[in-house]
């Protein structure tokens, strides 16, 4: 059975998060103003509703693929972390990476999508020492260009 997501609307001409295709895993944010994001521009984008995501879970605001590869529209702080003790307006920072072509953004435009994710709390713990693993240490681009 689904977790419930309490759902405050502010604009019920809006409609609710959703999921684009059945087993999706992100549910799709629309934004609730529109606004024009020049070259390089970015913006705080309202999508008009509060959420009680339930505690032990968080949600994660990510770009929209196909905005970011055919109009290279983006989540500025991807991914974007929603508490679940926050109960004010969602809202996403987009940016236009364009450097020529601005996008307009109209009032129920699919932007962002929205991943509710376990989030268990966890105590950090001074050690001596870390266990060995294969990897070790190896950090950005140890593993490599191809395989």
């Amino acid at each position: 059975m689904p977790l419930p997501l309490p759902i405050q609307m502010f604009d019920f001409s809006n409609k609710l998060p959703s999921y684009a295709h059945e087993g999706d895993a992100g549910l799709d944010l629309r934004a609730a103003e529109a606004l024009t994001l020049g070259p390089l521009e970015r913006a705080v984008v309202s999508c008009g509703f509060a959420m009680a995501i339930p505690q032990g879970y968080a949600g994660l605001v990510i770009p929209r693929s196909g905005l970011a590869a055919q109009r290279g529209i983006t989540v500025v702080n991807a991914p974007g972390l929603i508490d679940s003790g926050y109960r004010g307006e969602v809202k996403v920072v987009l940016m236009n990476l364009d450097l020529k072509e601005p996008f307009e953004i109209h009032v129920g435009d699919r932007i962002a999508q929205l991943m509710i994710v376990a989030a268990p709390a966890v105590m950090p713990v001074a050690v001596e020492s870390l266990d060995d693993t294969q990897r070790g240490s190896g950090g950005f681009g140890s593993s490599g260009v191809s395989s």
